[in-house]
């Protein structure tokens, strides 16, 4: 699978979830991390599909906390 691949190690702009695939490749490997991000991923567009929700690159700054 190349796109977690390609969301980890080719994505210029910083995101949440490469940041969050990045911690953990560091802590238990390449692999399992993009195994990781790849699922997060699909959990993430399935409710974006279930709700109708838009995608943000990044959440909103009163979120974040």
């Amino acid at each position: 699978m190349k796109r977690p691949n390609v969301l980890l190690t080719r994505i210029k702009k910083p995101s949440a979830l490469q940041t969050w695939g990045l911690r953990i490749a560091k802590r238990s490997g390449f692999k399992k991390a993009k195994v990781a991000v790849a699922r997060k991923l699909a959990v993430i567009l399935h409710s974006m599909w279930c709700d109708g929700s838009e995608f943000r690159w990044m959440p909103e700054p009163d979120a974040v906390a």
